[in-house]
C-alpha cells in the first residue's frame, strides 16, 4: 500500500529548486528500509574486523561505510539487535545514516581542539550522545541533556553501555543552562520536530502530521535555542538540526538566528560527491538537507552557526572541592580493576565514581546549576564488609584483565541477558565480571551452590 504523504507538505517542498517530486514519491512508496550502525571506538573486536569468530554476528563484518561518519556502516539487512550480546554490550549503536552527518560537523569545528565542552541539548534516546562520546578527546566534555524525565533512562542506558568516563545526563529545562554562561564550546540541538523526514521509516508519523503541528514545532525550536543560547561561549559553535523537511524548521530558524542573535555562518564543506543538498536561507545561512531519493538514508536537516559576540570563554575546571559537596580522591576495594591513566575516584552520593579527572572542576559547577542523573562511572559501593560492584563499572570501557571473568558463548550470554542463571563452571568465588567475546556484558557473584545474577532487571530481555 503506497504512503499518502500530506498534499500541504509536498506543495511546499515543489516550491524548492532542489526538490524532484517524482523520485521523493517513489521512494516513499518502495517500502525500503536502510539500516545502520555506528561503532563504539572503545570497544572493537573481530566481529567489526571482519575476524572469524565463530559466533553469529556476520552482519557486522560489513564494510559499506556511511561516507561521512567515521566507524559507521550501511548493513545489508536488518538482523536481530536485541539477540545479539555485543548490541547490549555497548559495541554499536543503531542509527539512522543521515543524521550521523553531525560527525562530519564535529570534525570540521574540532580542528585543533584538544579539550572541548559540549552540550547535547536534546540528548534522548542517545545516538547523537554516543556518537558525540566516541569522537570527543578523554579530556574533553559530554553534558548530554533530556528535558522530558521518562527519556531520561535510555539515554543514561546507551552513555552506560557506551563506557566513557568523561561525560554526565542531565535532566533540565534548557533555560536552566543560563546559569552556566560561556560555559560550552559546542551546542548541539537536534530539535523536537514535526517529524516528516523519517514518513518512509515510520508511516504512523504521517497521521501526526500538520501545518499547525509544523508551526508550533517552530515556536517551540525558537524558544528551546533562545533559553539556552546565553550557555554558548562567543567563538562557540551551534549545530542545529531536525528530521524535518519544513522550511520552517529549518532554514526560517536560521534567520531567526541570523536577525536575532551575533552568529555567522559555517560552511562545512562536505565531499562534492555526497549527495546532500546544500541550500540556503533567505538571510545566506548554509543547511545541508537529506532526502531519501538522494541518499542512503532518511530526511535530515542540519547547519552550523559561531557565535560571534557573548560571553568569554569559562575557565578550565580546576581540582577544587569543597569538603560537603566533593571529597577527595578515595581507595576502594576495586580500585585496580580499572586503568587510572588521568582519572580519579570520587564519592557522590552513596557511590563512588570514576570520572576524568579534568572534569572535576566542572563537575563541582554541573552540580551547582543542574539536575543531574550520571556522573562518569559509577563504580559501585560499600554494604557492610562487602563491595557491590555497579553494572556501569561492568561497561567501562578501560577494564584491566585482573577482573575475575566469566566467558559466556552467544547462548549463555544470550541467558544472562534474560536473567538466567549462569552456569559457572569453575567459576571463582566472589564477583565475576561476564564477558561475550572478551567486552563486559555485567556481573554475577558465584556463591556456595549457586550463582547470583547482578545484571539489571529493567534491562533484561523480555523474549
Amino acid at each position: 500500500m503506497a504512503l499518502q504523504l500530506p498534499g500541504e507538505l509536498l506543495q511546499t517542498l515543489s516550491s524548492l529548486d532542489h526538490f524532484d517530486r517524482e523520485a521523493f514519491l517513489s521512494v516513499h512508496a518502495s517500502g525500503e528500509q536502510v539500516v545502520s550502525i555506528h561503532l563504539n571506538p572503545g570497544k572493537k573486536h573481530g566481529g567489526f574486523t571482519g575476524q572469524d569468530t565463530g559466533e553469529e554476528n556476520d552482519f557486522l563484518k560489513t564494510k559499506e561505510r556511511v561516507p561521512w561518519a567515521p566507524d559507521a556502516y550501511y548493513l545489508n539487512g536488518r538482523p536481530s539487535f536485541t539477540l545479539d550480546p555485543l548490541f547490549h554490550a555497548g559495541c554499536y549503536y543503531v542509527q539512522e545514516a543521515s543524521g550521523m552527518f553531525l560527525a562530519h560537523a564535529l570534525g570540521k569545528i574540532m580542528q585543533g581542539e584538544e579539550r572541548i565542552r559540549v552540550l547535547d541539548l536534546c540528548g534522548a534516546p542517545g545516538g547523537k550522545s554516543t556518537m558525540i562520546q566516541s569522537l570527543l578527546s578523554a579530556d574533553s566534555l559530554l553534558v548530554s541533556n533530556e528535558l522530558i524525565k521518562t527519556r531520561v533512562p535510555v539515554l543514561v542506558e546507551q552513555l552506560t553501555k557506551w563506557g566513557y568516563a568523561n561525560h554526565v545526563v542531565s535532566n533540565n529545562d534548557p533555560s536552566h543552562f543560563k546559569r552556566l554562561p560561556g560555559f560550552f564550546d559546542v551546542l548541539v540541538v537536534d530539535a523536537p520536530c514535526s517529524g516528516s523526514g523519517l514518513f518512509r521509516r515510520d508511516p504512523g508519523a504521517i497521521q501526526q502530521w500538520s501545518t499547525a503541528a509544523v508551526n508550533l514545532c517552530s515556536q517551540r525550536q525558537k524558544r528551546i535555542l533562545a533559553d539556552a543560547w546565553d550557555c554558548l561561549r562567543e567563538g562557540g559553535w551551534l549545530i542545529y538540526s531536525t528530521c524535518s523537511y519544513s522550511p520552517e524548521e529549518n532554514e526560517e530558524i536560521l534567520d531567526f538566528l541570523l536577525d536575532n542573535y551575533p552568529v555567522q555562518p559555517v560552511d562545512l564543506m562536505p565531499d562534492p560527491a555526497w549527495p546532500l543538498v546544500v541550500a540556503r536561507s533567505a538571510h545566506g545561512s548554509l543547511g545541508y538537507r537529506f532526502y531519501p531519493d538522494k541518499v542512503r538514508g532518511e530526511g535530515f536537516f542540519l547547519s552550523v552557526l559561531q557565535k560571534t559576540a557573548g560571553e568569554s570563554p569559562a575557565a578550565t575546571g580546576k581540582k577544587v572541592y569543597s569538603k560537603n559537596r566533593l571529597p577527595i580522591p578515595v581507595r576502594i576495594p576495586v580500585e585496580d580493576w580499572i586503568r587510572k591513566e588521568g582519572s580519579i575516584f570520587l564519592t557522590l552520593d552513596d557511590g563512588t565514581h570514576y570520572i576524568r579527572e579534568s572534569m572535576a572542576g566542572d563537575l563541582e559547577t554541573l552540580r551547582d546549576a543542574l539536575y543531574l542523573k550520571k556522573a562518569g562511572i559509577r563504580m559501585g559501593k560499600a554494604a557492610g564488609k562487602d563491595w557491590i560492584p555497579d553494572h556501569e563499572l561492568a561497561l567501562a570501557n578501560n577494564l584491566n584483565n585482573i577482573i575475575p571473568s566469566l566467558d559466556l558463548g552467544r547462548d549463555q550470554a544470550l541467558g544472562y541477558l534474560r536473567g538466567s542463571p549462569t552456569d559457572t563452571g569453575s567459576g571463582i568465588r566472589g564477583w565475576n565480571l561476564v564477558r561475550y567475546e572478551k567486552t563486559g556484558l555485567g556481573w554475577v557473584k558465584v556463591l556456595e551452590g549457586r550463582t547470583n545474577n547482578y545484571y539489571p532487571k529493567s534491562w533484561r530481555i523480555r523474549r
